[in-house]
């Protein structure tokens, strides 16, 4: 009998494989936003491994979009056709490749993680990364230092939307078969729906209706864009942790209203608001975040994909066997062993003489295990 993780999942025209999707993750690595071979082999070992979806990191959908000096874009032909040689990669090993179109609003023009993840500084300047200007719905930079964030007009919004239009189309003609808005972790539209962030008085502003619309507006635009057999999907924090933040029955609400918009599954993350994402306070327990996507998903009926500290085979098959997502998404568990869906197939006995695994790989280990006993 085949385990839940491992039997396959219609999106649209679209069939995965397995329900193990590859977080995305920034790797600082790129040249004025051009995928080079860093991300080939980056994303390549996900498929090698066995990852049904796998998503690229953040990609901006315009320049000033970018966190950080090394972040993937999309905002011209050429940069699709740097990506595009990864999708036909990822869609030649059986996985479905996927693009998280993002915009950084206030969080951008900072250092990369490991030389500071903060705002930039004369060591940046001294290298020729300079800043750039910053937007956001409301003028409050992200923390003490950080660059204050031009306050957006309805035209820059208008302009942003548009941006995100295009590098959906750039998307769909790169080879992208799954598209992610990413509306979580304090970048430009997380920062819209966060009454923590949004402090305006107009029509993109007040109420939380007048805070999603700049969403609203992404979305409706990108599903008319993007093609009606391919998903959609939305990064949401759905908590962001902060006493005057968005909360969990926000989310139900936003989800609800993007199920009715065309959006095909919810992606639940949280926090990222007033600081980096990934750093808490305290350890988080494993799969912390599954009871927001179990929630999400008992309460609209859209599919949610659920993600942080899922690290073993057994947790994962039990979080889909219980019915609190649809998906299970691994981030810094496939940095650590990239071929962490085989593994797990042969874990929950859905692996019969390595078949799981890329031929040039399976018939050695199969040999070996024949003569040895060894996996």
């Amino acid at each position: 009998m085949t385990s839940r993780l491992f039997s396959p999942l219609t999106l649209r025209s679209l069939s995965l494989k397995n329900r193990i999707a590859v977080s995305p993750m920034c790797q600082y690595s790129a040249g004025d936003g051009m995928a080079n071979d860093w991300h080939l082999v980056h994303l390549g070992k996900f498929a090698q491994g066995g990852a049904g979806l796998i998503f690229t990191e953040a990609v901006a959908v315009n320049r000033n979009g970018r966190i950080t000096h090394g972040d993937l874009g999309i905002w011209s032909d050429e940069h699709a056709a740097a990506l595009a040689r990864i999708t036909a990669f990822l869609r030649a090993h059986g996985s479905v490749p996927a693009i998280q179109l993002g915009h950084a609003g206030r969080k951008a023009s900072m250092q990369r993680p490991w030389e500071g993840n903060a705002a930039l500084t004369e060591t940046e300047f001294a290298k020729g990364e300079m800043a750039w200007r910053t937007v956001a719905p409301s003028p409050l930079p992200m923390a003490e230092g950080w660059l204050v964030p031009h306050e957006m007009t309805a035209q820059d919004i208008a302009d942003t939307v548009r941006d995100f239009v295009e590098a959906a189309r750039r998307a769909h003609w790169a080879g992208f078969d799954v598209a992610e808005i990413h509306a979580a972790h304090g970048y430009l539209l997380a920062s819209f729906l966060s009454p923590h962030s949004n402090k305006r008085t107009d029509a993109y502003g007040g109420s939380r209706e007048g805070r999603a619309k700049a969403l609203f507006e992404v979305v409706e635009a990108v599903r008319a864009e993007w093609p009606e057999d391919k998903p959609l999907f939305v990064r949401i924090s759905s908590v962001d942790g902060t006493p005057d933040g968005w909360n969990l029955d926000d989310s139900v609400w936003l989800a609800g209203e993007l199920k009715a918009r065309g959006v095909d599954v919810i992606d639940c993350s949280s926090g990222g608001i007033a600081g980096p994402a990934t750093a808490g306070r305290t350890p988080p327990p494993p799969g912390f975040q599954v009871p927001y996507a179990e929630r999400i998903k008992r309460e609209t009926g859209i599919l949610t994909q659920a993600v942080g500290l899922i690290t073993e085979a057994v947790q994962a098959e039990e979080i889909l066997a219980e019915s609190s997502a649809d998906i299970i998404a691994i981030g810094r568990e496939a940095l650590s062993d990239p071929n962490w869906p085989v593994h797990a197939a042969d874990t929950l006995g859905d692996d019969k003489a390595f078949a799981t695994w890329p031929k040039q790989y399976g018939w050695w280990l199969n040999k070996r295990r024949e003569s040895t006993g060894r996996y």
